[in-house]
């Protein structure tokens, strides 16, 4: 009997040894990229633009597949104006299912490039209703972008390799984003630098409210980088809107970090920069868009150079990903259903004010729903990686870092286009463009998303 016990203990010890001495899991990373540019006579930026009449240069999707921690991770960067609503639904439902993961553990964002094409299905069926479908948006080429990107997601997790190290830094970059919304002594904005600005008196206006610095996050096996994650917030416009597609400044300055560091795959993201746009720094004629690709290049350049110094042993156990549901109030003021569809069905408009209603119908369907949207954070050693929906103003993300000021958080806006601009609570009430015009939410979101934001970060509420 006791030889019996014996043995038992035995073999039982041995099997804890096994698991004890396992090797964990290791954190793996694999990329892809694929072209996203559309055909030409497609509708670019919603149709408030020319349609595609030529390309000055390719769009492109961009992303990396995380592996080694719980179901993997996805995150993907669209050079596109904007993806929302059932459109940033499909997108995250078909890249899980190519990384055998859940759509809440997928992040998709857009570069908000103008010369660029958008993608809502729901927008697109409310307009089909009045006889406008297809007019927002190429839809066919949508869903073969989609299904396309998903192959590539499906290769990239197969062929996903080991990560050793992690790499970050930030650099200032010059001369590139300016606030847009200048206020005049009532507190109200009284002048706009929109993406370029011609007034040299309001040109020579300060920056304003901006995060200067250009973050940088990269993934290394040994001393071989691959891939390179950058953020940066500003609208990436020099000029547009007559018909060329173009990644335009932010996707030239993402071509030169390329050419410099070919073996790794450069992927950017557009931060919070709905109300942050190169105005100050932008006449809008064309010799401007190399020479802001450049600037921004060079901060890239600088935030890669402190990276290398920066190198730090990582693991899949130090990996963790958080997801907070948050429903953002609807602007019920201007999202009138009975107006919006006086408007869609009236034959008499011009077709953008229709198309316009079209999308507002459709954000205000998606809130009447009940549809929450997901905001995530990806927390990996001494880096915070934040997604964030909509055309964010920049206060979101300086908000973010200070919340979390042992880390550095670095924050992907332009998720699910849906609600467009969103604002803090201030700025709903002085007036501009973006706050007066065409928010779809209502003042109280900031309180939603200051929340969101301290639940991703797991910031105690202050007392």
């Amino acid at each position: 009997m006791k030889q019996l016990l014996f043995a038992v203990a035995l073999v039982c010890w041995g099997a804890l040894s096994a698991v004890a001495q396992s090797p964990e899991e290791p954190l793996r990373v694999g990329t892809f990229r694929l072209d996203a540019t559309p055909p030409l006579g497609s509708p670019l930026c919603d149709a408030l633009v020319r349609p595609a009449a030529r390309v000055d240069d390719p769009l492109s999707v961009r992303g990396v597949v995380i592996l080694g921690a719980g179901k993997p991770i996805v995150l993907c960067a669209v050079d596109w104006v904007g993806i929302g609503n059932e459109g940033y639904d499909a997108w995250c439902e078909a890249l899980a299912r190519a990384a055998e993961t859940t759509p809440d553990r997928v992040a998709v964002h857009c570069l908000h490039q103008h010369d660029a094409p958008g993608c809502d299905f729901l927008a697109d069926r409310i307009a089909a209703s009045a006889g406008l479908g297809g007019k927002l948006f190429h839809v066919l080429f949508a869903r073969q972008t989609i299904q396309r990107t998903a192959q590539a997601v499906r290769r990239a997790a197969a062929s996903a390799q080991p990560v050793t190290h992690l790499a970050y830094g930030k650099a200032r970059v010059h001369k590139v984003a300016s606030n847009r919304r200048l206020l005049g002594p009532e507190g109200r904005v009284r002048w706009v630098r929109y993406s370029s600005c011609r007034d040299e008196k309001v040109r020579a206006m300060p920056e304003g409210t901006i995060d200067p610095w250009c973050r940088l996050v990269a993934f290394f096996q040994g001393t071989r980088p691959l891939c390179v994650l950058t953020y940066y917030a500003t609208h990436p416009q020099s000029y547009y809107g007559q018909g060329a597609i173009s990644a335009d400044f932010v996707g030239l300055a993402r071509t030169l970090r390329q050419q410099a560091v070919p073996e790794a795959l450069h992927i950017h993201f557009n931060g919070a920069g709905g109300n942050v746009a190169a105005g100050k720094y932008n006449d809008g004629s064309p010799r401007m868009r190399p020479i802001l690709a450049r600037r921004l290049a060079q901060g890239m350049a600088e935030a890669w150079h402190q990276a290398l110094q920066n190198r730090v042993p990582v693991s899949a156990r130090q990996l963790r990903w958080r997801t907070v549901q948050v429903a953002l109030p609807p602007r019920m003021e201007t999202l009138d259903e009975k107006k919006l569809l006086a408007d869609l069905h009236n034959h008499k408009l011009p077709q953008r004010p229709r198309l316009r209603a079209a999308r507002d119908l459709a954000w205000l369907r998606r809130c009447q729903a009940g549809h929450k949207i997901t905001l995530s954070c990806l927390e990996l050693g001494p880096v915070r990686l934040v997604h964030m929906p909509g055309e964010l103003f920049v206060e979101y993300q300086l908000a973010a870092q200070k919340m979390c000021p042992q880390a550095m958080v670095c924050m992907a806006a332009y998720g699910d286009y849906g609600p467009g601009y969103i604002g803090t609570r201030e700025s709903y009430s002085q007036g501009g463009y973006e706050t007066s015009r065409v928010s779809r939410t209502a003042p109280e979101v900031e309180g939603v998303l200051m929340d969101g934001l301290r639940r991703l970060l797991q910031v105690a509420d202050e007392p």
